[in-house]
Formats: C-alpha cells, structure tokens, sequence
C-alpha cells in the first residue's frame, strides 16, 4: 500500500478573535465577542461541513453547549486546497471565556470524520496579561 503525503481527510482550522465594546455593557455583565474562521481542506479529497458543535466556558465555569447545521446558513463543499472564512459571535457574562468544539464533515466517499477547533480564548482588552 503506497504512503500517502497528505491524509486524505485533513480539515485544519484557524480562529481570530476580537472584543465587541460598542455592543457590550459590562455593568450589565454582557460581554460580547467576534470570531473569524478560517477552514481550509488540507486533505486529498473533497469534503463538506455539515454540522458544528461548540463548547462555550466563562469564566465562572458557566458552559453553553452549541449544536447545528452548517456555518452562517452555510454548509461549504471545500475542494482540497479550498478554504472558506466567515465571522460569528458570542455572548459571555463574563470579560474572559473559551471556546472549543468540532465540524461534522463528510467527505465526497461517503466517510464521515470530525475536524477539531482546539480551545481558544475570548478576553476583552486587558483583561489578561
């Protein structure tokens, strides 16, 4: 069986994200944050995301769970090479949280895998040093 260069599933994920502070209102214990996803098929073979999957933490270890078709009313076919970006939000009660989760892809064979979002931190401005 030949080794292959790249794997044939290979969906990697980089995450930017910024402090909304015309939409927040401390006082009120609402913080809200912008994230851009970038998604790039990194594999061999097409793939399309079907499904997305979030683990929301503040920091008093309050945790929403998000599930659900598609990104932004999306869900991209990535041909490999192909990336795809898009802006979403979250609401926290508190200045600093995380976030974590996955993509439900299937690929054009049929096989269904997962692409992680490894833990990324959402912190308002000086909160952290």
């Amino acid at each position: 069986m030949p080794l292959r260069d790249k794997p044939l599933h290979q969906i990697d994920v980089d995450v930017d994200t910024r402090y909304l502070e015309e939409q927040s209102d401390p006082v009120e214990g609402r913080y809200v944050f912008a994230y851009t996803i970038t998604i790039r098929n990194d594999g061999e073979g097409p793939a399309r995301l079907l499904t997305r999957h979030w683990i929301i933490t503040d920091a008093n270890g309050k945790v929403q769970e998000v599930r659900g078709e598609g990104v932004v009313g999306e869900q991209p076919r990535l041909d490999p090479g192909q990336g795809f970006r898009y802006t979403s939000g979250a609401v926290l009660e508190t200045p600093v949280g995380a976030m974590q989760g996955s993509y439900q892809m299937v690929a054009d064979d049929g096989v269904h895998f997962e692409a992680p979002i490894r833990p990324f931190t959402l912190a308002m401005p000086g909160t952290l040093h």
